[in-house]
């Protein structure tokens, strides 16, 4: 079905004043999932009710309550921006309470910053030329109810967004300067960075030593950018701030992963070095598969590749945490020509959300429980659902939204259109 004026009734479309106030009611609604049980877990209340945040084990067990530097006085398995959010917004929790400040009101002030985040994504949404209806589907976003209140990744996916809608204007230094900002929050960012490369590297009018200086720039900018933010603290606290990496590194999966599952039911215990390197070459050889495909079509809009670059991504990868669906959800949005992959996907992020909560209750001995196979099963249908976003990036044409440049005053808008590709 593609994303067009059918997909979404005109009647219920214009029940709503306009998609700010939508989004309004998404994030109450994701407050409302999250915030119940901010204050106290009890009963494996958590994991029955899915309301489990980070923002609660992490007031006490990494020096927020205390006010400690992040790398410097405590820890963090987060990149550096990220855990300069998590310190920030603990200052500000303890603001607004004093010593009165708990978990419960650090929760809080979590989802209120992830909301802004949203409503920053929708503003460039809007600000870019995105169609109404797209924006509807950010403002309805099932992924904002089930992660507002999670954790961190919302400033990454807001950085991100950025990071293309300026990749589509043709403004490829600003879209690296915002991905390798990215970068520094959430690792994922990063694969926007090879697609603007090849964008500088085979643009159309310019000869072939500019077009190999401008790439060797944007990829010295990208190092320069992502530098300055990790260098104070790398060499202030390198163990600490590399924590994060080598976390990644050697940690051997999630429940709901691929690798996992597959170990999980017998049929693939690699050890974890062999599994980080299958991995990997897994990822690269899809990867650049799906852009060799994509580029014959979709040359001029490269950043339009970015979205089944990530989704085979978060398949192949060893960990596959339930918010990182998150990640995906608003390029399916902007780049997506049909709408039922978008659906699909959404029902089996909440499937597999439950499942892999509910298992965790059941080994608690608490009900709803759910075992591996259930999570086997939801991950299939969030699996078949990125498989089929792979191939639909492939084969549907651009959105339309995509096709046209991006209205004047938009912030995002070239003063000279150049081609992009």
């Amino acid at each position: 079905m593609k994303v067009s004026p059918q997909c979404i009734p005109t009647g219920w479309a214009k029940g709503w004043t306009t998609p700010w106030s939508l989004l309004a009611l998404t994030c109450l609604a994701g407050w409302a999932f999250k915030g119940h049980c901010g204050a106290w877990w009890a009963n494996g209340i958590q994991y029955t009710t899915g309301c489990y945040s980070d923002a609660v084990p992490f007031w006490g067990g990494r020096g927020v309550a205390a006010g400690e530097m992040p790398y410097l006085q405590a820890r963090m398995e987060y990149p550096v921006l990220t855990g300069a959010l998590i310190w920030l917004e603990g200052i500000v929790a303890r603001l607004l309470r004093g010593p009165n400040a708990d978990a419960a009101t650090f929760l809080f002030v979590v989802s209120a910053v992830n909301a802004a985040l949203a409503f920053l994504v929708l503003w460039m949404m809007e600000r870019a030329g995105v169609d109404r209806r797209r924006l509807y589907l950010w403002a309805a976003a099932p992924p904002l109810v089930l992660y507002l209140g999670h954790n961190w990744d919302m400033l990454a996916v807001a950085l991100a967004v950025t990071a293309l809608l300026a990749a589509r204007a043709g403004r490829l230094a600003v879209a690296v300067r915002w991905a390798a900002v990215g970068t520094a929050a959430k690792l994922f960012p990063v694969l926007m960075l090879p697609l603007f490369g090849l964008t500088a590297l085979f643009r159309k009018g310019d000869g072939g030593g500019r077009r190999i200086g401008g790439t060797v720039s944007l990829a010295i900018l990208a190092i320069l950018v992502w530098g300055a933010i990790n260098a104070p603290l790398a060499w202030a606290a390198f163990d600490n701030w590399a924590e994060f990496y080598r976390f990644s590194s050697e940690r051997s999966g999630t429940a709901a992963s691929i690798w996992e599952l597959l170990a999980t039911f017998g049929l693939c215990a690699s050890p974890i070095p062999a599994r980080n390197l299958v991995s990997f070459a897994m990822f690269a050889a899809g990867a650049a598969i799906i852009v060799a495909i994509g580029w014959r079509r979709l040359g001029e809009r490269p950043w339009l590749l970015f979205t089944p670059v990530l989704a085979w991504f978060l398949l192949t990868n060893k960990v596959y945490s339930p918010q990182f669906d998150l990640w995906l959800y608003p390029f399916l949005i902007l780049t997506s020509y049909r709408l039922w992959p978008i659906l699909w996907f959404a029902v089996g992020d909440a499937a597999a959300y439950f499942a892999e909560f509910w298992m965790f209750a059941g080994m608690d001995g608490h009900s709803p429980s759910a075992t591996q196979g259930d999570i086997a099963l939801a991950a299939a249908i969030r699996g078949s659902a990125m498989l089929w976003i792979i191939v639909s990036a492939l084969r549907d044409p651009a959105p339309d939204w995509a096709l046209t440049p991006p209205p004047t005053g938009s912030l995002l808008r070239r003063d000279r259109p150049t081609p992009v590709g």
